[in-house]
Formats: C-alpha cells, sequence, structure tokens
C-alpha cells in the first residue's frame, strides 16, 4: 500500500506542483480522519486539477473489492443508513454510514454529503474510493461519486433495516437499531472535544445480552428500568467491547412494553468467547492452573492506576502509591485459557481476608509474598465459574470479573477427566 510519501510524489507529478506543499496539505487532511482519495481529490481542486481520480473506477461485486482497489462501481442494496458527526478540517460535518450488500457479499461504507438513498434502496454507486477500514474494505462516496437509483431490486440474502439483537452487535457497526432496557444509567461531565461536555452512560440489555452505551445527547429520559427503541446508533470498542453510541441524530422512542432481559449471562466456553474477539458480561467456567505473579497485595499510582513496579509508575515516575489486592488467575477449560482479573473486593473474597489483615501477614512474615501465596493455594487445581466482560489484544485474553465462584464439582475427578482427554 502506498505511502502518504509516494501520494505526495505522484499528485506533485500530476498537478506540477511542489512536493513539500503537497505533503504537508495530505498529511493535514489525513490527520483529521479523510480518508485518502478524498484527501487527494481536495487538494487536486485545491490547485486546479479537478476532482478526477488515478484510474477509471471497475465494475465489481462486493465480494470482489479489496484495499487495494483505488476506485470501484458497485450495485447494491442499501442494508442500513446512520448519521454522525464528525469534526473535519475544524468544522462540524454530517456523514451518512452503514452497510451496502449485493448477492456476493455486503460491506461498509462512508458517505461525505446526502445522496437521498434509504435502507431498502437499490443503487449504482459511481467512482466510490476504498480504503482499509480495520482490515477490511471500506467504500467511501464523495464528491466525485455517483449515486443513481436502479429500477430492478438487488436480491440479497441479508436483512434490510439495521434492527438487530445486543449479542449480533461489532465494533465499526453503523446505522443499527435496538430494543432495550436501561439497566444502569447515570449523567456525567467529560472532557469532550469541544470542552466540558456532559454525557449519560451506563449499561443497556435485552433478550441477547448486555452492552455498555454511551449517549452523547445526555438524555433524561434514559433512566434505569426504562425501555425504548434506539434508531441509528453506532458501535464502538471500549474497554476491549463493543459499546453502542447514541448521536444527537439517534431516534429515542418508548416501547411500551417491557424487554425480557435474562439476569444470567451467556455462558460460552472459553476458546468460543476469545474467538469472538471481547464480550461484555459473559461467563466462562474452568479449572485454576495457575496465580500469576503481580497477584496479592499491590500498589497502583494515585494519578492514573496502573501498578507500578519498585516504586516506579511507567507514566509518572517516582510516586507515592496507593495499597491495592487483586488476583491474576489462568483458567482453562480444555477449549483455550483466560486471565481472570480479581479486583479488590472479590480478593479479599478469595484470600477470605480484608486488606488490612493480610497488610498485617505480609508484615508479620517481613514478605508481600505469602498473600499471593496463600491465593494460590486455595484456588489452583479448582474449578471456577467466572463472569465478567472479555477483552483480547495482543497479549492474550483478560476477564475482568464481577463474580468468581467454586464450583461444587469434584477438582480430583475434573483432573482425571482432563488427563484421560489429553491421553485419548
Amino acid at each position: 500500500m502506498m505511502d502518504v510519501d509516494d501520494h505526495a510524489e505522484e499528485l506533485a507529478s500530476a498537478l506540477g506542483v511542489d512536493k513539500a506543499e503537497v505533503k504537508d496539505d495530505l498529511e493535514n487532511l489525513l490527520s483529521y480522519s479523510v480518508p485518502v482519495d478524498e484527501a487527494k481529490q481536495s487538494i487536486r481542486r485545491k490547485h486546479g486539477g479537478g476532482g478526477g481520480n488515478d484510474a477509471a473506477p471497475t465494475t465489481k461485486d462486493i465480494d470482489d473489492v479489496t484495499t487495494g482497489d483505488g476506485n470501484v462501481t458497485v450495485t447494491v442494496r442499501v442494508l442500513s443508513v446512520g448519521r454522525r458527526s464528525i469534526r473535519y478540517q475544524g468544522d462540524e460535518q454530517t456523514i451518512r454510514e452503514g452497510e451496502f450488500a449485493d448477492e456476493t457479499g455486503r460491506i461498509s461504507y462512508t458517505a461525505w454529503e446526502d445522496f437521498g438513498f434509504q435502507p431498502g434502496d437499490s443503487i449504482t454507486v459511481g467512482n466510490a474510493g476504498v480504503r482499509e477500514w480495520d482490515g477490511e474494505p471500506e467504500l467511501n462516496i464523495g464528491q466525485s461519486s455517483t449515486v443513481a437509483i436502479e429500477t430492478t431490486p438487488v436480491e440479497v440474502p441479508y436483512e434490510v433495516g439495521g434492527d438487530t439483537g445486543l449479542v449480533d452487535l461489532r465494533a465499526g457497526d453503523r446505522g443499527r437499531n435496538v430494543e432495550v432496557e436501561v439497566i444502569e444509567s447515570e449523567e456525567r461531565v467529560i472532557d469532550g472535544r469541544n470542552g466540558d461536555t456532559t454525557i449519560r452512560s451506563g449499561v443497556v440489555a435485552d433478550e441477547s445480552g448486555r452492552l455498555p452505551f454511551t449517549d452523547w445527547a445526555a438524555r433524561p429520559e434514559l433512566r434505569e428500568e426504562s425501555e425504548h427503541r434506539f434508531e441509528e446508533v453506532y458501535v464502538r470498542e471500549f474497554r476491549g467491547v463493543p459499546q453502542v453510541n447514541l448521536s444527537e441524530y439517534t431516534t429515542v422512542t418508548p416501547l411500551g412494553r417491557s424487554v425480557d432481559v435474562d439476569d444470567d449471562a451467556t455462558r460460552l466456553p472459553i476458546g468460543e468467547a476469545v474467538g469472538a474477539g471481547g464480550l461484555f458480561d459473559v461467563e466462562v467456567v474452568g479449572n485454576v492452573l495457575e496465580v500469576r505473579d503481580g497477584s496479592g497485595l499491590i500498589e497502583r499510582c494515585p494519578d492514573c492506576g496502573r501498578v507500578l513496579q519498585n516504586g516506579q509508575c511507567r507514566a509518572h515516575g517516582d510516586v507515592d502509591g496507593e495499597d491495592d489486592m487483586r488476583v491474576k488467575a489462568i483458567v482453562d477449560d480444555g477449549t483455550g485459557t483466560v486471565t481472570a482479573m480479581l479486583g479488590r473486593d472479590l480478593t479479599e473474597l478469595v484470600y477470605d481476608g480484608t486488606m488490612a489483615e493480610a497488610m498485617t501477614a505480609a508484615r508479620d512474615a517481613m514478605d508481600k509474598k505469602v498473600v499471593a501465596d496463600e491465593i494460590r493455594e486455595r484456588i489452583v487445581g479448582r474449578e471456577y465459574r467466572v463472569r465478567g466482560n472479555l477483552s483480547v489484544d495482543d497479549y492474550g485474553a483478560n476477564l475482568e470479573a464481577t463474580e468468581f465462584e467454586r464450583t461444587g464439582d469434584d477438582p480430583a475427578g475434573l483432573a482425571a477427566d482432563r488427563l484421560r482427554e489429553v491421553r485419548q
């Protein structure tokens, strides 16, 4: 894939202008998350080169569109349309985004103007740019693109409209509609892009599961135990799990009916849960194989909460640490492993004592490790039910535990079963 320097060289040569000036303009536009094709077209217009592209667009099926394509023409069915406000070159701009599909597949899109299409429309999009988004191709529809309504419907094997259960939402989804009950809700002030910003956040649930939400319009009607239909939400990743986001364009309508919310978390094999890439409120059951170093009594930075190493915070240097407790336990169920992260409350339950009692034991032994050793003795080799929020990154899978409970199964029998499985 071409880098900024290559794009600048190409543009400067085609326009007959100084490469350094073109590169500065290009880097400025890209810093505002403007797609590279849109940025190049803007620079062409600035220098009187028109809005043309590098090559004539190729007509393609969705499944054949790749991140290596420059510009394409596609005939598709509009699956969903959502709106969102972004900051573009210092100004607020409304974009449309969602999914298109044909019989071969579906693809995300961003439209930088309102072309008037709605979910269910069959359209031909000409001269759409292609960029990479989260490793996948995405269509970008701008000033140089065309949109024409097709009289013959495009048949697709996908549902039109964007109605989705919470369990099926993934980071990057746009233009989705959900029907939920608000389980938790609070209003707070954050440091937003325009200074202090009031938002409302919490947890929503439906028949399929639960997810965190943020309402950037801070609607007061989103109180706890209220039921609503949200139309035009988008999904971002928050601490490794999908988060439902409501913008000023999201329509919120009272449902007038109750939502059948299950108080139990979805139980999954660890391998399947980790394969999903991040889940909110999931439950696994497995044997504790190991309590990792960094468990027991720890100290945290008072500024950022990071765990100190030898009295040092990697962000704030030498600080006076604040005492805390935690457990990092490796849990295995035969399908995969996950690190269960227990905070102070659950750690005190596992230790069967308060943090003050643990600190007294450490002082008496003149060694903090006695607390972690005691925890190891209590939980390693035993089976536990762990509930919490799962995040997966390049360093592994972590389950931030909200519940950590010993099962009633016999650990010796489980170990024998596991050994038989390995020998088969």
